[in-house]
């Protein structure tokens, strides 16, 4: 897209900015925003053909983004008369003493400022092979469509086997691009010199931590290793070998070594720069010529470049305060990150190596679940200077801003995993920093509230920009906005969506009342137009299956229902299907037993046994489903509902029937609990445990409802959950009879499963409860609300109504008709799937490119080609 120029008339100034990257656009925001006069004339010459895009956001191409879909911003800035933006123009020379730059399109751009944003380039390591094809760099969107393109490429060639990947660099872009990798299912090996993992940002623990975590996702992890050579095959790569002498098959290499700052032009036309390269600039970002600036990573600021985006950003407010006459200066560059990195969350801030005088470091380590997380303190052990999060960086958001200040409660209340989120304080001071990537501190966050009559989050990051570059600071800034807006008596909206003015839990009670089983008369009676989302949809289908316990496919049911509950299975990567039938407290049968490995080999399906005390059969086709529910069902089996938001398991230990500690019969209890709340539809799932003694064998306060025998009976624990971010159960009642028990326990859930917002698992649902656990326990065992009976009766008429979802499907041909490869050759099965031995088992070879993937009602189907 090309723009129209501003009238001549005006005669405003002209800025050239070279580079069309995050920096560049946000120089160009800052100028057009405060530039009311209208002063400056914009053109930004953009190498890349698109406009500027979030570099930080490039993995997630994989999983389905479109290149335009990263573009940042609001795209009618590029149709601003002060703008002008051309693409696939790279600056070929600079006439300081004319002021004009010469572009790749032949074309003289004049200036009166030019601003050199062209960051920098990935480096490739100098060692032999590296320019072999299949060795790529990852810094671009052409960097990782050529990535993908060519792992496709090399499954068509060779699909017997399935591509290996080695990564050389175990730095935040060497594990971004590992997280590409692992995405495209390539087989991955991250490689790095030093003797952890992303070394400039987490110490030697949150490395360990880190390793773990990432080769638990299957991506093998060599560090204190040095990369030697690639070495080929008909040109391509075939091996990585290491300076020990060992060597790993490799099909395609990435490296993710370092960036350069791209100073080239600068070079050329004698401008100042590093010794280790960099345009030199003083703290208003200006170059030795007072004419051209320079900002980003192309940058030497205070003797070094910054390659992270906050300084970036910084920079680009600095230089548009002093083109539009004011004086502001480098405030310095906040080094604060926070990333998911192949689903792991990684935060560090402030002096998290305790580098400073006098530190004290308060850590919390659970190797178990995959957790890290150090505080670093002043020697009294009260002003927050630094922090390290891994594995859980939840409490991020409230501890960032806080540095350099005096933490308001017990340092160890940010990082046990009881309070983990909790301690997010609200009352900061207006001067603190909320949002680093756009500098906005927390009074700016208040006043848009307070003086700009923002009411609600979009508002607020539209007036302020908090938010609106990596996000990871959107908890803390709704909160504060929260807050205002209630010290301001005005209601905060709890609406569902777009559609629905209601909550989750309002449009429950909504439906419950009015008793409507369609989603159109839901829709029309108690929403506010339009047909609907993938938020509101299947928020409506688990009413339903709440409330009538009706099959999830009848009616208009099914095209409300997310992937896995369409099909009543779990999608796999490779695109078949798990199958995983109930076993109730984990007992079964020899002959059980026996059936289930029959199913297994005559698909030819993985099994593996879970964590809930299940078996899992992994391979199935769409086809194969019908066939293979009807044989587990003929064997006394039923479907575990492990594609569904409800009960999962009811884990067990053998309890008093077998144990000599065991002091209850858990087996029992488990089979009893598992049996009577199997199909119950919540806003998440629900996993249950029951542990016959007190030794905790079946890690019951792990779980959202745990029991644990005693002498006297049962002690009952609500709202633990497992996962990224594990919490205990709290303990809330104990010595309960097997009858006072299942009551407790029948109440629990239908008033989660009534309250809860969309997706809230039990433990947040229990922090966001007015009064916590106690008024809980007023509800449930004292019936405060005078709800008990209601409550009830709903699990009466749940456990009454229950009828297995599998067993039914085969009953109903209009459902059978679901199950077919290919929606216009139905009798056609899908023989795409291949698969190879491994460790005596099939796993997954490749995904055949003769099936195309297409989203149909909310489930994907083929379409034969």
């Amino acid at each position: 897209m090309e723009d129209t120029m501003h009238s001549e008339s005006t005669a405003p100034r002209r800025l050239l900015i070279i580079g069309g990257g995050m920096v560049a656009r946000r120089l160009t925001d800052a100028i057009r925003d405060r530039d009311q006069a209208g002063t400056w004339q914009v053109t930004v010459l953009a190498e890349e053909p698109r406009a500027p895009y979030d570099r930080v956001a490039l993995t997630t191409y994989f999983s389905g983004r479109a290149p335009e879909d990263l573009a940042l911003g609001d795209q009618a800035l590029w149709n601003d008369p002060l703008v002008t933006l051309r693409r696939g123009v790279a600056a070929t020379a600079i006439d300081r003493s004319e002021h004009h730059v010469t572009g790749s399109d032949g074309r003289t751009y004049p200036y009166d400022a030019l601003v050199l944003a062209t960051g920098s380039y990935a480096a490739k390591p100098p060692v032999p092979g590296n320019d072999l094809r299949g060795a790529f760099v990852y810094r671009t969107v052409d960097d990782v469509a050529d990535l993908r393109q060519y792992v496709e490429d090399l499954r068509e060639r060779s699909p017997e086997r399935s591509p290996r990947g080695v990564v050389v660099g175990g730095g935040l872009l060497g594990l971004e691009a590992a997280g590409a990798l692992n995405a495209l299912a390539v087989a991955t090996t991250v490689v790095e010199f030093a003797d952890r993992l992303m070394p400039l940002q987490v110490d030697s623990g949150g490395g360990e931590a880190l390793r773990r975590l990432i080769a638990g996702l299957g991506v093998d992890v060599r560090t204190s290793t040095a990369t030697a050579k690639v070495t080929g095959e008909r040109g391509r790569v075939a091996a990585m070998h290491f300076a020990d002498g060992s060597h790993v098959r490799a099909d395609v290499v990435v490296f993710a070594t370092g960036v350069r700052p791209r100073d080239e032009l600068a070079r050329s036309t004698g401008l100042e720069v590093g010794e280790r390269g960099g345009v030199i600039v003083d703290e208003r970002c200006r170059t030795s010529d007072p004419a051209v600036w320079a900002i980003g990573e192309v940058a030497c600021i205070d003797g070094r470049c910054w390659g992270i985006i906050a300084p970036g950003y910084a920079m680009a407010e600095v230089v548009a305060d002093n083109l539009l006459g004011g004086a502001a200066t480098f405030p310095g560059a906040d080094t604060a990150t926070k990333l998911k990195l192949l689903g792991v969350d990684v935060a560090s801030f402030g002096d998290a190596f305790s580098t400073g005088e006098n530190c004290l470091d308060v850590v919390m380590s659970d190797p178990v679940a995959g957790v890290y997380k150090k505080l670093v303190l002043s020697d009294d052990a009260r002003t927050l200077r630094g922090g390290l999060l891994v594995g859980d960086a939840r409490a991020y958001a409230g501890l960032r801003p806080m540095l350099g200040r005096p933490l308001p409660g017990d340092p160890v209340s940010y990082l046990v995993p009881e309070q983990a989120g909790a301690p997010v304080a609200l009352d900061l001071p207006d001067d603190a920093a909320v949002c680093s990537c756009n500098n906005v501190a927390a009074g700016t966050v208040r006043r848009a509230v307070t003086e700009h009559h923002c009411t609600d989050l979009a508002a607020v990051k539209a007036c302020t920009r908090a938010g609106t570059s990596c996000g990871s600071c959107l908890p803390l800034v709704k909160k504060l906005v929260t807050t205002e807006l209630e010290k301001a008596g005005i209601e905060v909206s709890t609406a569902l969506c777009e559609h629905f003015a209601l909550s989750r839990a309002e449009l429950f009670d909504a439906v419950r009342v009015t008793e409507l089983h369609t989603f159109t008369e839901i829709i029309e009676r108690h929403g506010i137009g339009g047909r609907g989302c993938d938020i509101c949809r299947p928020v409506v289908a688990s009413i339903l299956a709440s409330l009538f316990n009706e099959h999830i496919l009848g009616g208009d049911r099914g095209s409300l229902q997310d992937t896995n509950d369409h099909v009543m299975a779990n999608l796999q990567k490779d695109g078949s299907y798990s199958v995983v039938p109930r076993i109730p407290g984990g007992e079964v049968t020899p002959e059980g037993l026996i059936a289930i490995g029959a199913v297994a080999q005559e698909f030819g399906l993985y099994t593996k046994i879970t964590g809930g005390q299940r078996i899992d059969l992994f391979g199935a086709r769409i086809d194969q489903l019908p066939q293979i529910w009807r044989k587990l069902i003929d064997a006394g089996f039923e479907s575990g509902h492990a594609y569904g938001k409800s009960l999962r398991t009811v884990k067990s230990c053998v309890g008093s029937t077998w144990c000599r500690y065991g002091v209850q019969d858990s087996v029992g209890l488990a089979i009893l609990l598992e049996l009577r709340y199997r199909g119950l539809r919540s806003p998440h799932k629900l996993k249950l445990g029951v542990s016959g003694c007190a030794r905790e064998c079946a890690e019951a306060r792990g779980k959202d409802v745990g029991v644990i025998a005693t002498e006297n009976g049962w002690n009952l624990y609500v709202a633990g959950n497992g996962g990224f971010t594990p919490r205990h159960a709290q303990l809330f009642a104990e010595d309960l009879s097997t009858e006072e028990l299942v009551t407790a326990i029948d109440r629990f859930l239908m008033f989660y499963v009534r309250t809860a917002d969309r997706l809230q698992r039990t433990a947040p649902w229990l922090d966001a409860y007015e009064g916590g656990i106690d008024a809980l326990r007023r509800v449930i065992l004292e019936d405060s609300l005078g709800i008990a009976e209601d409550l009830d009766d709903a699990m009466s008429r749940h456990v009454g109504s229950y009828r297995d979802e599998w067993a039914a499907a085969l009953d109903d041909p209009e459902t059978l008709a679901r199950f077919a490869s290919f929606i216009n050759a139905p009798e056609v099965p899908d023989d795409s799937f291949a698969y190879v031995a491994e460790r005596g088992q099939p796993r997954p070879a490749r995904t055949d490119e003769r099936t195309s993937a297409v989203l149909i009602a909310g489930t994907t189907l083929g379409v034969r080609s």
